[in-house]
């Protein structure tokens, strides 16, 4: 029986409509913001920033992890661009799994299932590799569907809202408009 859930946010617009989803199953949220993969660092302030907004608005915990540990998201990725996304989704995970079973919460989980631009096949194997590995529960939900309503909720309250995933690749893909060549892990969403 799970009671409560530590949620790891990648950001406020998509905290909006996953903490209503898992707040409407009865259980007990709060969240936790490891995003070491989010550059420049002016960026991961203001996705933090914004985050805290909304925590305080929705009177959610939050946990922020001091540091900003960039160095060590570039150690693991670079070299290995064409399977950043895995690298990046089990170094978070891991630390949402970890932060959860200290914290003494039933299970973790992540914002990052409600965007249609993930992989949620890759995020599912992660999370429950890593939840097994950690001792506690992965909850995973296909929460696609509330992607649009993020979107008009996050207007709604005025929070920041980003225009590409985190890491420097992607910010490079989106504004030069390339991309890198792609192994399984980076490649388009699941249907």
């Amino acid at each position: 029986m799970v009671a409560n859930v530590l949620i790891h946010i990648c950001c406020a617009p998509c905290a909006t409509y996953t903490v209503e989803h898992w707040r409407a199953q009865k259980l007990e949220v709060a969240g936790l913001s490891f995003n070491p993969n989010i550059h420049p660092y002016t960026e991961h302030r203001q996705r933090l920033e914004s985050l805290k907004t909304f925590a305080g608005s929705v009177d959610m915990p939050l946990f922020i992890p001091p540091g900003y540990d960039m160095v060590g998201f570039l150690r693991r990725v670079v070299g290995k661009e064409g399977n950043r996304c895995i690298e990046c989704f089990r170094m978070r995970l891991s630390e949402a799994a970890v932060q959860a079973k200290d914290k003494g919460f039933d299970a973790f989980t992540t914002t990052l299932l409600i965007s249609p631009h993930q992989k949620h096949s890759l995020l599912k194997e992660v999370g429950e590799a890593v939840g097994e590995e950690h001792g506690v529960r992965f909850l995973y939900a296909d929460l696609r569907q509330g992607f649009s309503e993020s979107r008009r909720m996050s207007k709604e309250l005025g929070l920041y809202r980003q225009q590409y995933c985190g890491c420097i690749y992607s910010e490079w893909e989106r504004y030069a408009r390339l991309t890198i060549p792609a192994d399984d892990s980076c490649l388009p969403p699941d249907k």
